[in-house]
């Protein structure tokens, strides 16, 4: 996938396509470093700068916080 057309994607496929870069575990900073370098959208890099500073074991871990944080559209 093209890095310029991950910010026209859905925000829920745009994480998947982001978090299926990242290598595990990973802090909120790979997160969000992971996001720029996947081109991904300001709404999704604010949404990962957000999360709380610790590690994540797995992708589960992530997107668990983001669905209960952010609503059922982001359910992953």
């Amino acid at each position: 996938m093209s890095a310029s057309r991950l910010p026209e994607e859905p925000i829920d496929l745009q994480f998947t396509d982001v978090l299926r870069e990242v290598r595990w575990p990973a802090n909120k900073d790979d997160l969000v470093d992971a996001a720029r370098a996947a081109g991904a959208s300001n709404e999704v890099l604010a949404i990962l700068d957000g999360m709380p500073e610790q590690d994540y074991r797995d992708v589960a871990a992530v997107t668990a916080l983001i669905g209960s944080n952010y609503g059922p559209g982001l359910g992953i």
